[in-house]
């Protein structure tokens, strides 16, 4: 193999986890190729430019968990950040969520669409209180990783060891909280609907603890100045500065184990000393020669749980540029909101969307009801930063959970465009009718993105924006916090993992610090390696 083709580490995946691991594997001065099969970096951590409009085309808003901030701060890296604000609404009665104290302006709420519920209403939010309580200590301070903490005696004994001991007694208590989260809550209420209503913006079958736990970190939002693809700029030009090479438009279609080389779809070959899988699982699997591994019990087990499971849920997004000015959205919506059109439901609504097989027509008839009555996440990037719209105008984005397989049979039977038309005209009109009266006129343009443009885009199995499906039986990554630190092994030899496909289910915090526990990984065998060599002890 040509020395110009030799790395210390090859990274897959330019997404935010890949790009965490290489700007640190660069930071300890290692020779790093990070390969990315489209022809930019970011992943789901991307903004794009349309008309004059920024949108972001994944993650809408950053939540810190004492991970984010500390591991800029550690790179050197600048990036200003607003408050973001998170708004819930029913009908047309928004809540915003400022402190700790909204949580019971959003039980005002509640009660003012189930009065019956009262009392139901009342233990659940104690219960997500509860739950905050866990989370203000589990991310109560900078995440130790991300911190030179060694350096700082004081810091240790006066930060780092009383929280560790608080951190402990709460990861057990949380870890506890496994149910999923629509069963957790029939503990407190039988109402499907009340259920219905605080739940089905979650992930189906997310952990209790997971989902009670973001009404917590909704006040831990940020939001980058320049979009949230400004992140994965940054990093980039991080790894660039720091002479970390990054091949755009590159796919991985080999890896041979034995001689630790990788080969790329367009013939080029790689040689690495360790190899960290940041993008698809499913994929790496089916890249491995099969020729160069003797195939372990622990390596076929693991084999099979990656091609048995799916992806986790994904989302159709409708971009609009609207000719309103942002002040429009400021008491509507604001600027980050999680909307319900109807307190009714999903149960009781659209219980036929996902199963049986249907005409057209009865396909139509449930989708249009599953739109009536899902959630919606909106966000008005605008409203954030002037600079993402021309003047006079704004830029929404609006997203509900969409299974990837209805929509890939959609797909098959010829009728996908007439889909995603069907899709934005509706919830536009629903807009409409609710909480942004007179907005159908007023729309310029709008773009809709499916499960399916995010599978093409980024290359996740099903469309999947947060690691694997949850399910019954042993999933195919760790995914339990108390061992996040081990969730970067696998049992193929030089290889690690890092991000969405590792963790599930994992935020932006994770991917970034599943990242950097892979880079200390490779740092700490290398350098080991290293200290053999050249005698040192």
């Amino acid at each position: 193999m040509n020395k110009e083709n030799t790395y210390d580490a090859i990274i897959v995946g330019a997404g935010v986890s890949g790009l965490t691991a290489s700007a640190y594997l660069c930071k300890y001065g290692y020779r790093v190729l990070l390969c990315e099969q489209s022809n930019e970096t970011g992943g789901l951590v991307h903004s794009f430019e349309y008309k004059g409009f920024v949108f972001d085309a994944g993650i809408r808003a950053f939540e810190n968990s004492g991970i984010i901030f500390p591991m800029l701060k550690q790179l050197g890296i600048d990036i200003d950040f607003v408050k973001n604000p998170v708004s819930i609404g029913i009908e047309k009665d928004i809540i915003q969520l400022h402190s700790r104290e909204s949580l019971y302006d959003y039980e005002k709420l509640l009660n003012r669409y189930f009065p019956s519920n009262r009392e139901d209403i009342r233990m659940i939010i104690q219960e997500i209180d509860k739950v905050m309580g866990y989370m203000d200590v589990i991310y109560g301070v900078d995440n130790p990783l991300f911190i030179n903490y060694l350096e700082d005696k004081e810091y240790i004994f006066k930060t780092l060891l009383p929280w560790l001991v608080k951190y402990q007694k709460n990861i057990n208590k949380a870890s506890r909280l496994i149910k999923p989260i629509n069963d957790h809550l029939l503990r407190f209420t039988q109402n499907r609907s009340l259920i219905d209503i605080i739940t089905q913006h979650f992930f189906r079958n997310t952990p209790a603890f997971f989902a009670l736990s973001y009404f917590g970190l909704y006040l831990d939002y940020n939001y980058p100045v320049g979009g949230t693809g400004v992140l994965a700029q940054k990093l980039t030009a991080y790894i660039h500065g720091r002479d970390g090479e990054i091949l755009t438009n590159t796919r991985v279609t080999g890896v041979n184990i034995k001689e630790k080389w990788i080969v790329t779809a367009d013939g080029r070959s790689f040689s690495y000393k360790k190899l960290i899988w940041a993008c698809d699982t499913k994929h790496l699997y089916g890249a491995i020669e099969a020729d160069s591994i003797k195939l372990t019990k622990k390596i076929a087990d693991q084999n099979r749980l990656v091609s048995s499971h799916v992806g986790g849920d994904s989302i159709l997004t409708v971009f609009l540029g609207i000719d309103l000015e942002k002040e429009c959205f400021s008491k509507a919506c604001g600027s980050h909101c999680f909307y319900t059109p109807s307190p009714i439901g999903l149960s009781s609504a659209a219980k036929k969307l996902l199963t049986g097989v249907y005409t057209k027509a009865e396909s139509i008839e449930n989708i249009l009801d599953y739109l009536k009555y899902t959630t919606y996440e909106i966000s008005c990037p605008v409203l954030r930063d002037p600079d993402l719209a021309p003047a006079g105008k704004s830029g929404l984005i609006v997203s509900t959970l969409m299974d990837h397989t209805l929509v890939k049979e959609i797909y098959q039977a010829g009728w996908y465009d007439a889909f995603k038309d069907l899709c934005t005209e509706t919830i536009i009109g629903i807009l409409d009718e609710t909480i942004l009266k007179g907005i159908r006129s007023k729309v310029l343009f709008s773009m809709c993105s499916t499960p399916l443009t995010i599978e093409n885009l980024t290359g996740n199995s099903e469309g999947a924006i947060t690691g694997w499906a949850f399910g019954d039986g042993k999933m195919p990554s760790q995914t339990h916090l108390k061992k996040i630190m081990k969730s970067v092994l696998t049992p193929l030899p030089d290889v690690y993992q890092a991000g969405q496909w590792t963790f599930s289910p994992s935020g932006l915090p994770v991917s970034i610090l599943t990242g950097k526990v892979a880079a200390d990984e490779i740092h700490k065998n290398l350098h080991r390696n290293i200290s053999k060599t050249d005698g040192s002890k």
